[in-house]
């Protein structure tokens, strides 16, 4: 890092996150947490953040594939589909110019001395909330082996528009795309979680190093593999992670029929299962009714219609109440996963000479109005990862994927970001 580079992270030269994903266009309009970029950016530094991860939106925006990108409109999934799914809850309603929010958004970082981590998560989640599906279908017909060349041709235009307006010194750097083992980015070979992606993912960093030498370029990885990492490309130039622990959480999905990461749901006999209904809100709609308002709205997130469903539904009391009866034997195996974690991930960035980074975490993806992760053993188990990532040496940390404006913990657990925060800022 420059010297400029570490005045703009901190004393300590270190990041402090916070996921404002593809949610700082797709929750902007009046009244909604990024109508704002200025008041965002100067809420995240309030609260001790000095860098935002985004979705740059570069495929849209710069392959040249979607046609008229400038003509999209903002739209949620539905009236009452994903409305208490978190990053689900888009209202919309307006159109998006994205090279025009991309550029206020870059203006609002500099005004404000922070740093953008440029990702993607177009090939996961970002089209299904456009009006139409025109974005959707220019990414599902790009072949599958050619997608992540693809997408660093379009990053590399990206940063060429940055560059010219004098903007790319905020990059902190860039990522190919988000979790590039759970999606469909790569294609799926039958190889190691790790290993089929070495060919994709080396020749799109290649293309991108060479064509922007001097902006760190990598890919994130969605679940840490510590037996596999070295089987991960060699070009990434920052080892980025994602810790989503899940253990209780992992129980509670397993009992109300749900899977995540590579954890397949299970067969059951009826859904939604006995523990599900049990969490019921009384004004729940019947499985069978409950849709979002076009069918390719599904395919263009992958995130399973059980999930938005249990997720919109559920009562939050009854969600945490099941997780706070059922942590206490799960505590230590969590603790020991995600320290396994940490500390292997930080001995494979010593192995490759590169900084890593936590990108996302800690526990998992719970339903928007709930407390679990927000709450006194949230916080627990997120200090315990922020505290083990600094002593092992991380270059950048994020609190919690929760942390972030379009989150409810944002305006009431102010003092808790500042706090620890500051533990990754000063040292």
């Amino acid at each position: 890092m420059s010297a400029h580079e570490q005045a703009t992270a901190g004393e300590t030269g270190r990041l402090a996150i916070t996921l404002w994903d593809f949610s700082w266009y797709t929750q902007a309009g009046p009244g909604e947490p990024f109508a704002d970029l200025d008041r965002a950016f100067a809420e995240a530094v309030d609260r001790g953040f000095n860098t935002v991860r985004i979705c740059a939106m570069p495929f849209l925006l710069f392959s040249g594939l979607v046609p008229d990108p400038g003509s999209l409109r903002v739209r949620g999934p539905g009236e009452r589909f994903g409305q208490r799914t978190r990053w689900y809850n888009v209202s919309g309603g307006y159109a998006l110019d994205g090279r025009r929010r991309l550029v206020e958004l870059f203006e609002a970082a500099a005004r404000h001395n922070c740093r953008v981590i440029v990702s993607s998560w177009e090939y996961q989640q970002s089209p299904c909330f456009a009006d139409t599906d025109v974005w959707h279908r220019a990414l599902a017909a790009v072949p599958a082996p050619e997608r992540a060349e693809v997408m660093a041709e379009a990053l590399g235009g990206l940063l060429d528009f940055l560059t010219e307006r004098g903007l790319a010194e905020r990059v902190a750097y860039a990522e190919v795309h988000n979790e590039v083992d759970n999606c469909s980015l790569v294609p799926n070979d039958d190889g190691t979680h790790y290993s089929r992606l070495r060919g994709p993912l080396g020749r799109a960093v290649d293309l991108l190093r060479e064509h922007h030498p001097g902006i760190p370029v990598t890919y994130s990885l969605g679940e840490p593999w510590p037996l596999e990492l070295d089987d991960l490309p060699e070009q990434g130039q920052v080892a980025h992670f994602h810790f989503y622990v899940y253990g209780v959480l992992g129980a509670l999905y397993q009992a109300v029929g749900l899977g995540h990461g590579t954890e397949q749901a299970p067969r059951t006999a009826t859904w939604p299962t006995p523990e599900l209904a049990r969490m019921l809100r009384p004004d729940a709609p019947a499985f069978a009714d409950y849709h979002p308002d076009e069918p390719w709205r599904l395919a263009a997130t992958g995130i399973p219609r059980e999930l938005f469903y249990a997720h919109d539904w559920a009562d939050p009391d009854r969600w945490d109440l099941w997780l706070y009866e059922n942590y206490l034997p799960h505590r230590e195996a969590m603790r020991q996963t995600l320290a396994l974690w940490v500390d292997s991930v930080a001995a494979f960035a010593r192995r490759r000479g590169i900084p890593a980074v936590l990108g996302e975490g800690v526990v998992g993806y719970t339903p928007l109005l709930t407390r679990f992760e927000e709450d006194a053993v949230g916080k627990d188990i997120a200090e315990f990862v922020v505290d083990r990532c600094l002593t092992a040496g991380f270059q950048g940390v994020v609190l919690t994927s929760n942390a972030a404006p379009h989150h409810p913990m944002w305006n009431t657990d102010r003092n808790w970001m500042r706090r620890i925060n500051a533990r990754v800022t000063t040292g």
